[in-house]
């Protein structure tokens, strides 16, 4: 498998909103590089560019995200673990975000150098 893994630009944040809350009004949906919105029976969770998120809303700041470059076919296979093994071997917490297209790696900005040394190991990194 030759995967290459781009590093998006800016920070990310994440927040929870209760089950039944509307998508709020301020948000981007159009904000790039991501915006990820998932609706359970349990929450909201939103996860987009920091800068988009105003100050009061209780979140999870300061993540950045490695996007697998490419569309991945639905018949791949290990795509996900190949990725989370060596950064689960090196001690980074991860969440993934998978899409139609692409699976996106979001980890703590301050194990963003770590990550990609983890990660450059087995995979061509672009910035």
């Amino acid at each position: 498998m030759n995967l290459r893994l781009e590093i998006l630009d800016g920070e990310f944040t994440i927040f929870q909103l209760p089950p039944d809350a509307p998508i709020p009004s301020w948000l981007n949906l159009s904000s790039p590089p991501l915006v990820s919105i998932t609706r359970t029976d349990d929450e909201l969770s939103v996860i987009c560019p920091a800068s988009a998120v105003p100050p009061g809303v209780q979140c999870e700041p300061d993540w950045r995200a490695f996007k697998v470059a490419g569309k991945l076919d639905f018949s791949a296979i290990g795509i996900l673990a190949s990725i989370l093994t060596p950064l689960a071997e090196a001690g980074i917490a991860i969440l993934a975000i998978s899409t139609f297209d692409t699976d996106y790696i979001l980890v703590r900005s301050d194990a963003l150098e770590q990550a990609k040394e983890a990660l450059r190991l087995h995979f061509q990194l672009e910035p």
